[in-house]
């Protein structure tokens, strides 16, 4: 991976699921087990380059059934509302009432998709989900984490939720299910067959590494922590 003027070159990098996503994918497969409610079949979805298929097969090897792929040239930028587009169209070709994804993703967190897409199918949505139940007759209860505390909503089907980091704790998949989930055909799409046109709207201006952090130092007492702060101008 290397940095560039404006953005990251990813090179021969393992394509990684991103935490909140893995929440997602684990969230499904225990609302299946559950057995409260029949969940038909769990799919997995990704926007992106060639290797996205590795999180794909994530989620298939965790339990998923199926996996749709909507590839992208490589180092291409993608932004939320074209891959909140190539979602609407895939979610609506496959008649799917209940979309788990993860409110944001690791590499620009815009935490923007989910409500994007929302809009664009009219859908509820519950953000920042905590707490997630699905009963009889297609009600959705959510408990959303916000600054205040917890906020708990309910909506029909259809919905989108959007997962926060304490939903669950997302298992490891086992190695025979592995070996299986490299077997599994997963379709893929390209955008243009789903007539979407990827060019970003945004310029980005440049990007930049942090700056290097200051070396810390101990103190002997709490008038020298004081004094130290006096100096850096903190108080």
């Amino acid at each position: 991976m290397s940095l560039l003027q404006y953005g990251v070159k990813v090179h021969n990098e393992i394509m990684l699921m991103p935490p909140r996503h893995s929440i997602a994918v684990e969230e499904a497969i225990r609302l299946r087990e559950k057995k409260s409610v029949a969940v038909d079949s769990i799919t997995a979805i990704s926007i992106g380059p060639a290797k996205a298929v590795d999180t794909i097969r994530t989620a298939l090897a965790m339990g998923a059934d199926a996996g749709i792929h909507v590839v992208t040239p490589e180092n291409a930028i993608v932004e939320p509302i074209a891959v909140a587009s190539a979602l609407k169209k895939v979610i609506e070709d496959k008649k799917i009432d209940l979309v788990i994804m993860g409110k944001q993703a690791i590499d620009d967190d815009s935490g923007s998709t989910g409500g994007i897409l929302a809009g664009k199918l009219g859908w509820s949505q519950g953000s920042f989900a905590s707490k997630l139940e699905l009963k009889e007759g297609g009600q959705v209860d959510i408990t959303r984490e916000i600054d205040g505390g917890l906020e708990q909503i309910s909506s029909k089907l259809p919905v989108i939720v959007t997962t926060d980091l304490r939903l669950n704790e997302p298992r490891y998949a086992s190695l025979p299910n592995i070996m299986k989930a490299k077997k599994k055909k997963i379709e893929t799409i390209k955008p243009e067959d789903l007539g979407l046109d990827l060019t970003p709207r945004l310029e980005t201006i440049s990007v930049s590494e942090p700056p290097k952090r200051q070396g810390g130092g101990k103190v002997e007492s709490v008038d020298e922590l004081v004094s130290k702060m006096k100096e850096a101008g903190v108080i």
